[in-house]
């Protein structure tokens, strides 16, 4: 009995073993014939694809043969030249797409088929990219006239104003362009510069700035932004910003000139020096930034006495432009002070030279003369020395005025040293200048103790004080 429930055992464990492979049987056919149809669905659609692939260009090709087949026979074929020109546009081809549109703007009142709103818009669109604006507008305000509402027509419209230069017709567009999209990144930036051109910087800064943060790389817009935030105060956040633009090919030039000219108004003409010099190190400058350049660059030379390197720019330029600015006066003085050291310090050395200078002046002007001087002041525009001159025949005090200007005094500053003589109650004045009195200064001066000595004279005068101080 034992024997035989030993035996059944062992045969149930048989069969339900057998009963679980052939469960698992079932379940790896199943999954191997998922497997299998996956695999030829996919290939399948691979082969769709690929083949979907290969007859769009066909099916275009065929589209373009099509449409061209049909031109040929009749030209003004709305429906070919609807699709031709679609499919030019969208491929980019704009020198191929712009005269299809041009042709379907003129026949659109003949073919009421043709989509005036959507054909106007592209035919802006196509000129733009070829960089012909005013080709655009063509397009465009009609556009606007149908479609006064849409954010392309009014940003297209404005970009085409913006390239012919016709800032003021571009803002308001930009404005309205913003108000149907505020994401639209790249209105902020034309926004800025088209306030910029218009020189209303402080309202250009915001829009600058917005752009900015969407592209900090723009460096047309950068610049703009320096240049807006100088000239509206913000010199030294200004400042920061063209220093770090004067290495780019592009607008490092122009951005020298602006950091040269503040440097230049700061009295820092080491530094102004520096930033022309590497203006001139960049190729491709316009001519009209590289003129400007080397005109102040010169003035910095003349200024620190380096006589010989302004005056070889003032020549360079004076040979690509004879009458730019006063370079031809410039030239001129210039030459003369390299041969008179003494008029080189009346003119341009430095407070404490020209003082020492005028001493000289004083000392000699009267001959055999003994001279007390009892003050002396110096102001921004002249300098004055207050003396005591006793000769064998007479003795006096009197004043001496210096101007270091090299163009005309009037009769207004002639009048100001008459009421200081008045004042100090000096018995004369002697009135110094590098340039000339007008006719009126010369008048007034008739009948009052007042002696006028223009440049020639103050150059004889000069050339005593070296005769003298050689002895």
């Amino acid at each position: 009995m034992r024997l035989l429930l030993m035996v059944f055992l062992d045969t149930f464990s048989i069969g339900r073993h057998n009963k679980r492979m052939d469960t698992l049987f079932s379940v790896l056919v199943v999954v191997v014939v998922i497997i299998f149809f996956s695999a030829f669905l996919y290939g399948l659609s691979a082969l769709k694809k690929k083949k979907g692939e290969n007859s769009a260009p066909k099916n275009k090709t065929a589209a373009i043969r099509d449409a061209v087949k049909r031109l040929a026979q009749d030209p003004h074929n709305a429906h070919a030249l609807n699709v031709l020109s679609d499919l030019y546009y969208r491929d980019h081809a704009w020198e191929k797409a712009l005269p299809l549109f041009e042709l379907m703007l003129n026949i659109a009142e003949v073919h009421r088929e043709i989509d005036l709103q959507q054909t106007s818009l592209r035919q802006g669109i196509c000129a733009l990219k070829l960089n012909r604006p005013q080709d655009a507008l063509r397009g465009l305000l009609p556009a606007l006239r149908m479609r006064p509402e849409n954010f392309e027509v009014n940003y297209n419209l404005a970009q085409a104003y913006y390239q012919c230069g016709e800032f003021e017709k571009a803002v308001p567009l930009l404005k309205k362009a913003l108000m149907l999209n505020r994401e639209a990144s790249d209105v902020y930036g034309l926004l800025g510069l088209s306030f910029y051109n218009l020189k209303k910087f402080r309202d250009a800064l915001p829009y600058l700035k917005r752009a900015l943060n969407e592209n900090p790389e723009n460096k047309e817009v950068l610049f703009a932004m320096a240049d807006s935030m100088q000239q509206s105060g913000f010199g030294d956040k200004a400042m920061k910003v063209f220093m770090h633009l004067r290495p780019d090919p592009q607008f490092g030039a122009k951005s020298c000139l602006a950091a040269g000219i503040m440097h230049m108004n700061a009295n820092q003409l080491d530094k102004a020096i520096t930033d022309f010099e590497i203006a001139l190190k960049h190729s491709g400058v316009p001519a009209d930034i590289l003129v400007e350049v080397k005109y102040r660059l010169a003035h910095c030379y003349l200024q620190t006495r380096n006589i010989d390197r302004g005056l070889a720019l003032l020549r360079e330029i004076q040979a690509e432009n004879q009458n730019y600015r006063d370079v031809g006066t410039l030239i001129n003085r210039y030459q003369e002070l390299k041969q008179n050291a003494n008029l080189q310090i009346y003119l341009s050395a430095g407070n404490s030279d020209f003082v020492a200078l005028c001493r000289k002046i004083v000392s000699i002007f009267y001959e055999k003369a003994f001279v007390k001087i009892l003050d002396l002041s110096v102001t921004a525009e002249c300098a004055e020395v207050f003396t005591e001159i006793e000769t064998t025949k007479w003795e006096d005090t009197v004043v001496f005025r210096f101007y270091r200007t090299t163009g005309s005094i009037g009769e207004l500053y002639v009048r100001d040293f008459h009421a200081r003589i008045r004042d100090t109650k000096a018995g004369r004045g002697i009135c110094f200048t590098a340039g000339t009195f007008t006719a009126e200064a010369r008048n007034y001066t008739e009948g009052r103790p007042i002696d006028l000595i223009e440049k020639e004279r103050l150059v004889s005068v000069l050339k005593r004080v070296d005769s003298i101080s050689s002895v």
